[in-house]
């Protein structure tokens, strides 16, 4: 019997990898997986999902939950539009970490309505300040 390999030991692809004609947002978690060099059981442990679960997603899920999505995107350290290939793709930004301004973008999008409307008038009463001074 064979000793158990650790997650970094397994291969990237362990099980079914994103076909093409998988949904957007699997091939996206795919992607982001192999950049990060994760095998799919690493990946599933992160996200507290079995291997084969991984897979599903990766390969023939059309839609899962925003409660997934939003652990995905924070195991990936991504935004929910990078990981679901919205028009803030991480393919559309230059590489490394996300700026300040986008972290706090993010931020904003989690918050209620209503708060984001009083951050929203401070801003742009902010900006109308420094455009008249």
């Amino acid at each position: 019997m064979q000793p158990k390999t650790s997650f970094s030991e397994t291969p990237l692809y362990s099980g079914v990898m994103a076909r093409p004609e998988a949904h957007p947002f699997g091939q996206r978690m795919a992607a982001l997986r192999i950049e990060r060099g994760w095998s799919q059981a690493e990946l599933g442990h992160r996200l507290g999902i079995s291997r084969g679960m991984v897979a599903y997603y990766e390969s023939c899920a059309k839609n899962p939950t925003l409660e997934f999505l939003e652990k995905a995107a924070a195991v990936f350290d991504v935004s929910l539009g990078e990981l679901t290939g919205g028009e803030h793709s991480a393919s559309k930004r230059k590489p490394g970490p996300s700026s300040r301004l986008e972290q706090l973008t993010d931020e904003l999008a989690r918050l209620p309505k209503g708060k984001q409307r009083v951050v929203v008038q401070m801003l742009e009463g902010f900006l109308a300040q420094e455009a008249t001074g």
